[in-house]
């Protein structure tokens, strides 16, 4: 599925809570995550910043980038599974999508390298996230969104990728 140019402004709107890059503090991100939450990362810088706080996320998705350039993978010493997928810019392949399925029926923390770009992945992973799931994902030149999944973001996030083409 591609991104088609009218939902690109669209998908520029945080899904759930913007923190300010000066507010995206350990004791702030905290708030907004129960004891037993199901951590989910999209983005490199995401990653990165909540394993150096300790909050190792359960799903990590990366792509070796940050804001369209090369950078080093996100450290991590304790990843149970590894999935890789093809997911060029601009698109949400069905092979992304299956292997987001595939990551929650796996054994956490499961790192997801994505073999392009996995901006887009965020609305699959709102999609199919369990319960009591929280993700995380970098607004470009502003902060960290933090979403809540329930019924809502999921029909949001499905009706997002319904539009797409």
């Amino acid at each position: 599925m591609k991104l088609p140019d009218n939902l690109r402004e669209q998908l520029k709107i945080p899904l759930g809570l913007l923190l300010l890059e000066s507010d995206a503090t350990k004791k702030n991100i905290q708030k907004h995550i129960s004891e037993n939450s199901f951590i989910i990362t999209v983005g490199d810088r995401t990653t990165e910043k909540m394993i150096e706080f300790g909050l190792i996320p359960s799903l990590q998705i990366i792509d070796g980038q940050e804001k369209r350039i090369k950078r080093d993978i996100p450290k991590s010493f304790d990843i149970s599974t590894t999935l890789t997928c093809e997911n060029p810019a601009a698109e949400i392949t069905d092979q992304s999508i299956e292997t987001i399925k595939k990551a929650f029926a796996s054994h956490t923390p499961v790192r997801i390298t994505v073999n392009g770009e996995e901006d887009l992945l965020v609305l699959p992973v709102c999609i199919y996230a369990p319960e009591n799931s929280v993700v995380m994902y970098g607004q470009p030149n502003e902060g960290l969104v933090i979403v809540k999944i329930n019924p809502e973001i999921r029909n949001k996030t499905q009706t997002l990728l319904d539009l797409m083409e």
